[in-house]
């Protein structure tokens, strides 16, 4: 194939006809869909912690629309109720609705959220477990983790232009340390939230309460900083070596060449 290929330029060019040009491929941004697939994931199982819970308190009528996903019966500390909102009348069926969207969630992000829709497939599916009791932290990461998604098989032509070289270089080196921290972050705030655990051995529970909240805000700092690593790391993999260090060298040190005749 390869003879053919040469044998055919050749020809071309005795005929004077140009080269044909490449054909251009869609980039695949491998860094970015891995942090879409892991926070849909995490949005899926999420979900489905809460209906578990919502299904535990049994043939119930909620109160209100919102409500506490572990009830009085199954919490284990006193802030440990995760709040939640349901549009269904019943906390049983709440929670097995809740769950089997959580699990669509996951398998959705797992195996498909690079095909053509998948981050607007991710986005609905989130949006219906939100409503099913699959509580407000998930969705939060789920548009998140769609923002992300469509940006799986894009160019990053404006990113390239305008992060600089250096910055952008020392970024790449934290991937993926950046989204390991934000996973990590994700499950300490999840189980302290459930059960209260270890801190509520050595603080009350506003203390404890208190704590849980800020490992929530690092854990949204650490959205953006995960998207620039991947957007930074994905640059970098795609950048030819010579055009990376040509971006490197200051303009008036660059060589240039004269065009062949």
């Amino acid at each position: 194939m390869r003879l053919r290929h040469a044998h055919s330029l050749e020809m071309r060019e005795l005929k004077g006809l140009p080269a044909p040009l490449p054909q251009q491929q869609k980039p695949s941004n491998r860094a970015m869909k891995i942090i879409a697939s892991i926070c849909g994931v995490l949005v899926g199982l999420a979900g489905m912690e809460h209906g578990f819970f919502e299904l535990l308190q049994g043939n119930v009528t909620p109160s209100d629309i919102m409500i506490d996903a572990i009830g009085p019966a199954q919490r284990f500390w006193e802030y440990g109720t995760e709040r939640a909102l349901t549009i269904i009348p019943n906390f049983f069926v709440t929670g097995i609705l809740a769950i089997i969207v959580g699990l669509s969630v996951t398998i959705w992000a797992a195996a498909f959220i690079d095909r053509k829709y998948g981050a607007v497939v991710l986005m609905f599916l989130s949006i219906i477990l939100w409503l099913v009791g699959g509580g407000f932290a998930p969705i939060f990461m789920a548009i998140f983790a769609s923002v992300a998604a469509t940006r799986i098989n894009k160019p990053f032509n404006w990113w390239r232009a305008h992060l600089p070289v250096n910055l952008r270089g020392f970024l790449a080196k934290l991937w993926p340390w950046s989204i390991i921290a934000f996973v990590l972050l994700f499950l300490i705030s999840v189980e302290i939230a459930i059960f209260g655990y270890p801190l509520i051995w050595f603080f009350d529970a506003k203390v404890t309460y208190d704590i849980q909240y800020t490992f929530a805000f690092i854990m949204v700092g650490f959205m953006p900083v995960s998207i620039l690593t991947a957007v930074a790391y994905d640059i970098q993999k795609q950048t030819d070596p010579n055009q990376a260090r040509a971006e490197e060298e200051p303009v008036g040190l660059r060589k240039t060449f004269p065009p062949e005749e």
